[in-house]
């Protein structure tokens, strides 16, 4: 009697499947890291425009704080003649109740002012095309002073006060405000 045996059919196979079957893993595994490492890197990405944006979006508010109180009349209504100040302003963004950014604003500086209204020559045109002369003769604008139009450099530093992290952002923005002779000579003669 034949008492052998036969081989089974792949023996020399036994370990291939088990090694491909761990390399295909290991490249998965990699490929799993690299998705989830690349994600990580664009959710912190958005993350900090978030954050750039809500620090422009408050630099903004405190931007438009500063230039409604430009030169702002005093209680009897004659023309200003303080300097502007340096401000800051701490922005609730979220409206928590907790401070989200600190935005400080230097001195708005007046860098340049054109002359608006000529009531000398009469014939000028003034704020929101108003013209003198002539035209206008018993109106009263002959006896208006002089004004100018000037344009007003406002720089602000913008901090996240939620972190901590130091993180600063700048905005500068320009503003027009109209100014009597006095002013002028005052804030942008020079």
């Amino acid at each position: 009697m034949n008492t052998s045996v036969p081989f089974a059919r792949g023996a020399g196979q036994r370990g291939a499947a088990l090694l491909i079957g761990m390399i295909m893993l290991l490249l998965i595994t990699l490929v799993v890291t690299a998705a989830f490492n690349l994600s990580n890197a664009n959710l912190k990405a958005v993350g900090n425009l978030q954050t750039r944006n809500e620090a422009v979006a408050a630099a903004n508010r405190a931007i438009e704080e500063v230039a409604t109180s430009l030169l702002v009349p005093g209680s009897d209504g004659s023309p200003t003649l303080a300097p502007p100040q340096r401000t800051v302003s701490m922005v609730d963004i979220d409206n928590d109740g907790i401070t989200d950014y600190r935005v400080d604003v230097a001195p708005p500086v007046c860098v340049r002012a054109t002359k608006a209204l000529d009531t000398g020559s009469g014939g000028s045109t003034g704020p929101g095309g108003v013209t003198g002369g002539a035209s206008s003769s018993g109106s009263g604008l002959s006896t208006l002073p002089d004004q100018y139009n000037s344009v007003w450099d406002i720089s602000t530093t913008v901090t996240d006060a939620r972190n901590g992290n130091g993180a600063t952002t700048s905005v500068r923005q320009g503003v027009r405000a109209l100014l009597n002779k006095a002013q002028f000579e005052a804030f942008c003669a020079s």
